[in-house]
């Protein structure tokens, strides 16, 4: 059952991938979406896949999963995504931001690789990441959303 501060405000869940433990990021992130209002279930650095599952069922109300990553290697870190999410160990939209190929050059294609391991929406700035967690908010479906603390069950 969802604690009363999950049911009465927004929660998600934020971690940084697998192999890259660099986590100032992870925690500015944090806490701007704490300013914001959300309640943060932050599992910090070196996050494998089956974290964030786990951390799906453990709050069903989440309404996104939100995986940083810094050194490069997020497409091999996401390897075990396609399954959580087919099991439906994982079923709310995977959001993926950072640095997300090795090298100073970027690599056009690192969100199409992204995209067809299962993740949502890949993203550019941290700006892009308050905009679009109100834009999921808005139409999310009716499954989700849990009548505040104390509203009667309709009996």
């Amino acid at each position: 059952m969802p604690s009363p501060e999950e049911r009465n405000g927004r929660l998600v869940i934020l971690g940084v991938a697998a192999s890259d433990s660099h986590a100032v990021a992870n925690h500015l992130i944090a806490q701007a979406l704490r300013t914001r209002g959300f309640t943060v279930v932050n599992l910090g650095v070196c996050t494998p896949v089956a974290e964030f599952a786990d951390a799906c069922e453990r709050h069903p109300t989440a309404e996104a999963v939100i995986i940083g990553s810094l050194n490069g290697h997020v497409h091999e870190d996401l390897a075990d995504l396609p399954a959580a999410k087919e099991s439906g160990r994982i079923g709310v939209p995977v959001l993926v931001g950072g640095n997300l190929s090795v090298g100073a050059a970027k690599d056009p294609a690192a969100a199409r690789h992204l995209r067809a391991l299962g993740v949502d929406h890949v993203l550019d700035s941290v700006h892009e990441l308050f905009e679009l967690l109100d834009e999921l908010h808005t139409t999310r479906p009716a499954r989700f959303l849990l009548p505040p603390v104390g509203a009667g069950h309709g009996r």
